[in-house]
């Protein structure tokens, strides 16, 4: 199978509630050039950290104090990068085994994205001071082996919500929601999370709208490349809200942990990335809620449209945590008002230890943005025209990037846009 079959692969899951049959499918897909690497080849593969200034935002801060919890495939916490970076989670998936116990090597990848430490040549992290909480759940491969908890999705977000992670990083999409994956969404707001998932990768295909990304609460990440164009497979059905680099990533080969390959691809990794980049900025000021740091997220991302639009491919813009480590840029806003759904939240204190998923709460009846549609609010938001140039104040991402890619639908009339597709 080419890397490019692989990655527009759906994978398909068979829930079975009573006598009902939900079919659901969950994407995490990371295509790549199957090259391996040798560990000491790795940092200088990770491009995005010189561009992103992330040497430079170290010495300001690391992540320290913020705990993420990594809602995948599980995470091997005995990678060199990892060593002293896993804390307790929870495996949802309910077979033999537990969070630590990464099947397939992408949920390990995630948590090294975000906090690894380079220990032993692997890779760095943009926040190797935070912490990771693995919440395992299965993806198609697994189920089509075992017998699995049909609710881990929404067990592991609420067990997540429960936890005293800050941040919650799923780099899963699936293009079906069910009332007890909403309402698990809906309780990790009320518990004063701030939740990132994957917007998904069939851009070039049905591009259909995606969750968890695409629940009002949740942000959702977009892939953009060293040039700071978005790829052509990253999907933008009116849920994305800001992008990050996800093309070129180094990644484990498989679940032996022995190698890393090259040309890793997808809003898996862009995902993991901007959930660093929110740790930083909360690991910075420590006093702020979720809400402050995702409105200085989207405040100093790189655009050149109207601030407070949306583009349907880039969201708010190319996420850029320099500007307000390295700058002080970034107005935090209303510390009780969601910058996504512009309501007053009620974030009530993280508890201090992961627990088990609490009963499912009713689900609220608030529909997810542009749900079901190719048009709609996220589109109506956009910023037209052919951009060349990320505008305000300081570079892109910390580097000058090329041409942004432009925003574009309005009124149903398309607009020029720069896009990238990811090598096979």
């Amino acid at each position: 199978m080419t890397a490019e079959m692989a990655r527009r692969r759906k994978h398909v899951r068979f829930r079975v509630l009573g006598a009902l049959v939900v079919v659901a499918s969950w994407s995490m897909v990371f295509a790549t050039a199957a090259q391996p690497a040798a560990a000491a080849d790795v940092q200088p593969k990770q491009w995005y950290l010189d561009a992103m200034q992330a040497e430079e935002m170290w010495k300001v801060a690391k992540g320290e104090g913020v705990k993420v919890a990594v809602i995948d495939t599980g995470v091997n916490p005995n990678t060199p990068s990892l060593k002293g970076q896993v804390l307790k989670g929870f495996d949802a998936t309910g077979v033999a085994g537990d969070e630590n116990d990464d099947y397939s090597g992408h949920g390990t990848n995630m948590a090294e994205l975000i906090a690894g430490t380079g220990a032993g040549g692997g890779i760095k992290g943009l926040a190797p001071g935070a912490k990771i909480i693995p919440m395992r759940i299965s993806n198609t491969e697994f189920q089509h082996k075992h017998s699995v908890n049909a609710r881990d999705s929404e067990d592991a977000i609420r067990a997540a919500a429960d936890s005293d992670a800050k941040i919650i990083s799923m780099s899963f999409s699936s293009p079906y929601s069910t009332q007890r994956h909403r309402a698990a969404v809906e309780y990790a707001e009320s518990k004063g999370k701030l939740f990132f998932a994957s917007v998904g990768n069939d851009g070039d295909g049905s591009n259909e709208v995606e969750y968890p990304a695409a629940y009002p609460q949740v942000v959702g990440v977009a892939s953009a490349d060293e040039k700071g164009a978005v790829a052509e497979y990253s999907q933008s059905a009116g849920t994305v809200d800001i992008a990050a680099p996800g093309q070129e990533i180094p990644h484990w080969c498989d679940n032996s942990f022995q190698s890393y390959c090259n040309g890793g691809e997808g809003t898996s990794p862009a995902t993991a990335i901007a959930s660093a980049s929110a740790a930083l900025v909360w690991s910075a000021n420590p006093d702020w809620t979720a809400n402050q740091v995702l409105n200085v997220l989207f405040d100093t991302a790189a655009r050149d449209w109207k601030k407070g639009d949306r583009s349907a491919f880039l969201g708010h813009g190319l996420i850029r945590p320099s500007m307000n480590l390295l700058k002080g840029k970034g107005d935090p806003g209303d510390p009780d008002i969601s910058p996504l759904t512009k309501k007053r939240t009620s974030a009530a204190p993280a508890s201090p230890e992961p627990s088990a998923p609490a009963p499912s709460a009713p689900a609220s009846p608030q529909p997810a943005r542009n749900e079901g549609q190719k048009g709609g609010e996220g589109d109506e938001t956009v910023a037209s025209g052919e951009t060349t140039k990320a505008s305000g104040d300081g570079p892109p991402l910390g580097l000058i990037l090329g041409g942004i890619a432009g925003a574009a639908v309005l009124g149903g009339v398309v607009f020029a846009v720069v896009r990238r597709r990811g090598t096979a």
